[in-house]
């Protein structure tokens, strides 16, 4: 196929892909971890707003107990998957500054 040339060969090269993916595998796990935070986070702000809200005849019991909770879950991944907090964002700068000063030392003290 003329003008596609393959790519760089060996075994620099080949490591160099291999890490790439387990790189890009990493940023997404942390990327989901930020998320999975935010949402957690968001949970708990939004459990203590409906404690104040007052369900009127239907207030009081366990099932308003677990309904609340189910609820205030729905509310905080809605609120997380339109991805407007920032909080998700936040946390994962704040992974990946770790991890590039944790590889930043790593390579400081291999060298």
């Amino acid at each position: 196929m003329a003008g596609m040339s393959p790519g760089p060969v060996g075994p620099r090269a080949a490591a160099a892909q291999v890490g790439g993916a387990a790189d890009a595998k990493a940023d997404a796990k942390a990327v989901s971890a930020a998320r999975d935070f935010e949402s957690v986070f968001l949970t708990q702000m939004v459990e203590q707003m409906m404690k104040t809200v007052k369900l009127g005849n239907m207030d009081g019991g366990h099932a308003q107990e677990i309904w609340r909770s189910f609820l205030s879950k729905a509310i905080a991944d809605q609120i997380a998957d339109t991805g407007t907090t920032g909080i998700a964002q936040s946390v994962n700068g704040a992974m990946q500054a770790y991890d590039a000063a944790r590889k930043g030392a790593t390579a400081e003290g291999g060298a």
